[in-house]
């Protein structure tokens, strides 16, 4: 009898878990595969939508919740939860035994799943290794890598630096970018009923503003993320504008948002946006603005154009729909807003995937030899 490999999935923010449901459902799905996620991070907390509700309504396996502790966000604060799912992952992988553990990105939970993986001898598979950003987000993403055995890269570009910071070109495949995987068809919510519920105007051009904080720039978030509704105001562009993550430095963001919004004209502020309408709003937006990694990989399947501000995803493989501003003045971003708003719509080309990543990542999964993955040395 064929035996079932187990694969755990590590989740913390609703970003990663909607980036990663087909994947992980096909995962589910597929004979000879048994897929347990684990929980913990952002989707345990009210102010950032209680996102454990959606992990349970997929119908996925919960193998386990880890708690962090909650308060203002912090760099301590990050560092010491760090610790915390250090300890609760190592824990639930004791317990469970999968036989690889599945990562993505560039986030502290990743990190300590890994790290819990790499001592207790379970391969460790990364998805988005290899990509650049030049924040705190990039020396995490590599540590990633270097703790992982397969990587699921998702363009040709991160294969190639994988294979320079010393990864095994055996174990670096090219899959895409799962968030591409059934993005149109999900952005299916017709424009009236979606700007209805969220009271918008559907006749009004319209902004969709998503700003996270950088953790060794906290002190001018509060100030760019003013400047930005500034000239989206100016520009008379009604927002929508989604609540920053957890990395220190949100809350600051949060309250100026919070601030603008009991004003007249104000943007319309949520905690969250189920997966499913925030990509249609992507898809029916004027514009997206802000430093989410949505306006560099998914916006582009929807041509809609990009107002990237800051550093958080600097360097990153981007497409043609966007701009880039340091956003170190409201005058700097309103001429890269004007020029978005000039150039319109893209057509719908992403150097980032053609839908399929999660079949890759499933097939690899199932199929590679596990034993050949050995122990990690650099290849070069």
């Amino acid at each position: 009898m064929t035996s079932v490999r187990r694969i755990a999935y590590i989740t913390g923010t609703r970003a990663d878990f909607g980036l990663m449901l087909s994947t992980l459902l096909s995962i589910a799905g597929e004979p000879g595969l048994a897929l347990d996620v684990i929980a913990t991070g952002m989707h345990l907390f009210p102010d950032y939508g209680n996102t454990i509700d959606e992990v349970r309504a997929s119908g996925l396996n919960i193998a386990g919740i880890v708690p962090i502790e909650a308060g203002p966000p912090s760099g301590g604060l990050m560092a010491r939860n760090v610790g915390r799912m250090l300890t609760g992952i190592t824990e639930q992988l004791e317990a469970s035994r999968p036989d690889v553990v599945l990562v993505l990105g560039d986030r502290g939970e990743m990190l300590a799943a890994a790290t819990a993986a790499l001592h207790l001898n379970i391969p460790v598979a990364h998805v988005h290794g290899g990509e650049l950003s030049g924040t705190i987000d990039e020396p995490i993403r590599h540590a990633i890598s270097k703790l992982s055995h397969l990587h699921f890269a998702a363009t040709a570009g991160s294969r190639e630096r994988l294979i320079r910071m010393g990864e095994n070109p055996d174990n670096i495949h090219i899959t895409g970018a799962p968030g591409l995987d059934g993005l149109v068809e999900l952005a299916s919510t017709d424009r009236s009923a979606l700007f209805s519920a969220s009271g918008l105007d559907e006749t009004r051009p319209t902004a969709v503003l998503l700003y996270h904080p950088v953790v060794q720039e906290t002190a001018i978030g509060a100030k760019t993320i003013g400047w930005m509704l500034d000239a989206l105001e100016q520009s008379q562009l009604q927002v929508l504008a989604l609540k920053p993550n957890s990395d220190a430095g949100g809350q600051e963001i949060g309250d100026v948002l919070d601030r603008r919004a009991s004003s007249a004209g104000g943007p319309v502020v949520m905690k969250h946006v189920p997966r499913a309408d925030f990509v249609s709003f992507v898809r029916h937006a004027d514009v997206l603005i802000g430093n989410s990694s949505s306006g560099i990989i998914e916006a582009a399947s929807f041509g809609t154009p990009v107002v990237n501000v800051g550093t958080r995803q600097n360097m990153r493989d981007r497409n043609d729909n966007v701009i880039d501003t340091p956003g170190a003045s409201k005058a700097q971003i309103g001429e890269a807003l004007n020029l978005a708003l000039r150039q319109g719509r893209w057509p719908s080309v992403n150097i980032y995937g053609d839908g399929k990543a999660g079949q890759r990542i499933v097939g690899l999964l199932r199929d590679v030899d596990l034993h050949t993955l050995g122990a990690k040395v650099n290849a070069y």
